[in-house]
């Protein structure tokens, strides 16, 4: 299916499509009487699709609204405006009792595995909750299936009856995809799983992700500052600056032939293995911060930091369009 068609309808390989999704916080002032004075735009008008089995990645600084677009998709906060769609299913417009039974279908993995897990809890609690909440299963079925998935995860089945503090940040972020698969999903968000992490656990928990989607046919939204491990894993990328996404296109593609001058600064700080190659190479450095959400600068958003920026872009939004097959950009200059 043609990058084109990806963006026109729901089609037989779609399972998310994310369609205009906004997310704005009021900014209120006064003491006694509160009144809002304004928004912060944490994700303004997004738009893509997620296939079945494949890996999304979605990239960009910190403060951009990725992780808020996570939570806005999985409904753990309503959108603003905009919709999504799984399966065909318009998840805003579903009531809390229609949502909670859709929950079993969409999981996340969170950044920070020492915060995400109950202290108070142990393993077989943690893992095993979902499936009680679910009604997947209960008693000594539960017990078994929460042996099953640690031992998948890569955990001894053993240490069930553990507790979070007695593990390192790797074994509890497998206790955290443990957790996700418990419901049996077809689609995790898996919000920076691996930031938090030491660089040699790193690679494990992303190959232990890669496995387990080819042996379950996951899908996932990987979220992530990390583009070259970004690169590694998923299929296609997003790239989002300031609450919207800049540009889009297959993996391959946008590291070969970047065409916004945001992703093209990105890519060029990522740090190449090679001593020769990266001794040519040409740094793009950005000039300022990325302009506050509450008060985001009219025309492109990346306009006051852009290095080839021209007087169009100040003054008009530029338009999100397909340059080529399947390779999607909203800059004036491409």
């Amino acid at each position: 299916m043609s990058g084109e068609d990806l963006h026109q309808g729901v089609g037989t390989t779609t399972l998310v499509k994310v369609e205009g999704l906004k997310r704005y916080f009021p900014v209120k002032r006064g003491i006694l009487i509160q009144r809002q004075v304004g928004s912060i735009k944490a994700v303004d008008g997004v738009s893509f699709e997620i296939n079945k089995a494949e890996t999304f990645g979605l990239v960009g600084e910190s403060g951009c609204g990725k992780s808020t677009t996570a939570r806005a998709i999985l409904q753990l906060q309503k959108p603003t405006g905009g919709h999504v769609f799984y399966e065909g299913v318009d998840l805003t417009g579903l009531k809390s009792e229609a949502m909670r039974r859709m929950r079993s279908k969409m999981q996340m993995i969170f950044q920070d595995p020492y915060a995400s897990l109950n202290p108070r809890m142990t393993v077989a609690s943690i893992v095993g909750e979902p499936m009680e909440v679910h009604n997947i299963a209960r008693g000594k079925e539960r017990d078994e299936r929460v042996s099953y998935l640690l031992e998948k995860v890569g955990l001894n089945p053993s240490m069930a009856n553990r507790f979070p503090h007695e593990f390192s940040g790797g074994q509890r972020q497998r206790i955290g995809i443990a957790r996700a698969l418990a419901p049996e999903p077809k689609l995790i968000v898996c919000d920076e799983p691996i930031s938090a992490l030491d660089v040699s656990v790193q690679a494990q928990v992303v190959n232990l992700l890669t496995a387990l989607q080819k042996e379950l046919g996951l899908t996932y939204l990987f979220i992530a500052h990390d583009l070259s491990m970004v690169r590694h894993i998923s299929d296609r990328v997003g790239v989002m600056y300031l609450g919207k996404i800049v540009e889009l296109a297959d993996r391959v593609d946008l590291y070969n032939r970047a065409l916004h001058p945001y992703t093209q600064a990105l890519l060029s700080a990522v740090p190449v293995p090679d001593p020769l190659v990266e001794e040519k190479r040409k740094r793009i450095i950005l000039s300022g911060e990325m302009p506050s959400p509450s008060n985001p600068p009219k025309g492109c958003p990346f306009h006051p930091r852009c290095p080839v920026k021209m007087d169009i872009c100040s003054a008009e939004v530029p338009a999100w369009r397909q340059v080529v097959a399947g390779h999607w950009a909203a800059c004036h200059k491409v």
